[in-house]
């Protein structure tokens, strides 16, 4: 079903593309700016079986998306002139801010030197057990647990439900109903859950955090770079709207009071762990906002108005998904058509007006 979802949104996009609509309407749904998401950069295909694959671009089609924000007349700024530049609420060209989440080392094997070479700002959040070595990879040991099983049982809700698992595509189907439903399930039942699968299929998962992702030695080497900015991404990659008012705030601050403490250098931002309305709403945007962060990132797809300049810890991204790895659908993308479409015109008035009832406004007089 992913891949079908992603065939049918890639072909929307060419229409826009050919069709020349996303040039029509630019100037109406392009915003002030953009702030891309990634998380992986790194070379090759991905496997007949790998879920994953989306959160994976190659180091070329960073390198293209780059050049073609530059050449449409986007900034490429850090996240500090970003927020800066919203306050001041004109007279700049239109921004791109380019962010990844959860620290993985390919970040600074491939990535950072494109960022280094043209001279452009980016930003890694990082969870402080990522970091530490200890971090739950789940999503990627589910993968590893599907790739290795026959089949797998599962008690779901009260009911037990097989899943064949012979082909690449049943597994594509198991992987896509089982991440979901782990999803709304506890964060700590959810992770039992894959421990319990990777353990029945032969997938030790210990070592995958150190393997992947950067220590603080190599985390402090890289901050080093005026170039570089790392933000917080909790302790534990949490979904905190599933935590408590005390728990969810203490994930926040104590995330990132550990890199000040590791890195030397302040911690100003953050990035909410899966960032989709599920995961981080207005409560954590409020909760983000009085521990004092000058912003914070979720998942939610959208350009950057200029109404955001009020909702610092609610700023919407532009993910850099692997399945859409062609520079025409970027271009479409770009214009804020598709989120416009997505998300209904009427999307971001609504949603600021939601934040508003929650307090979430910022003074920007």
């Amino acid at each position: 079903m992913a891949r079908k979802r992603a065939n049918l949104f890639g072909a929307a996009l060419s229409v826009l593309h050919y069709t020349k609509t996303d040039r029509l309407v630019a100037p109406l749904t392009r915003g002030r700016g953009v702030i891309f998401m990634l998380h992986h950069v790194r070379p090759g295909d991905p496997g007949d079986f790998e879920p994953n694959r989306i959160l994976r671009v190659t180091p070329e089609f960073l390198e293209e998306v780059i050049a073609h924000v530059k050449s449409e007349g986007f900034d490429c700024v850090s996240l500090d002139e970003a927020a800066a530049r919203l306050k001041e609420q004109h007279g700049h060209r239109p921004f791109a801010c380019f962010t990844l989440d959860d620290g993985y080392r390919d970040n600074r094997d491939f990535a950072y030197p494109i960022f280094k070479r043209l001279g452009v700002p980016f930003t890694i959040y990082v969870p402080s057990s990522f970091a530490d070595g200890e971090g739950d990879l789940w999503w990627l040991t589910l993968e590893a647990a599907i790739a290795r099983a026959p089949k797998i049982i599962l008690n779901m809700n009260g009911t037990e439900e097989t899943f064949a698992t012979s082909t690449a595509v049943e597994k594509d189907m198991a992987f896509d109903k089982i991440y979901w439903w782990l999803r709304g399930l506890p964060e700590c039942k959810a992770r039992d859950v894959v421990a319990e699968l990777a353990k029945m299929n032969g997938y030790d998962p210990s070592q995958r955090c150190r393997e992947l992702v950067m220590s603080w030695d190599e985390l402090r080497q890289l901050a080093s770079d005026p170039l570089v900015t790392i933000g917080g991404h909790t302790v534990n990659h949490y979904a905190l709207a599933k935590l408590s008012d005390a728990d969810a705030s203490d994930e926040i601050r104590l995330g990132a009071t550990r890199i000040e403490q590791e890195l030397g250098q302040p911690c100003r931002h953050f990035s909410f762990p899966y960032g989709d309305e599920r995961s981080a709403g207005p409560r954590e945007f409020r909760l983000a906002k009085e521990i004092g962060l000058a912003t914070a990132v979720t998942t939610q797809k959208g350009l950057i108005q200029t109404q955001h300049a009020q909702y610092l810890t609610a700023l919407p991204r532009f993910s850099l998904n692997g399945d859409f790895q062609d520079i025409r659908f970027i271009k479409v993308m770009l214009s804020g058509l598709p989120f416009a479409l997505w998300n209904g015109m009427g999307w971001v008035q609504s949603r600021l007006k939601s934040f508003r009832s929650h307090g979430m406004a910022e003074d920007v007089r």
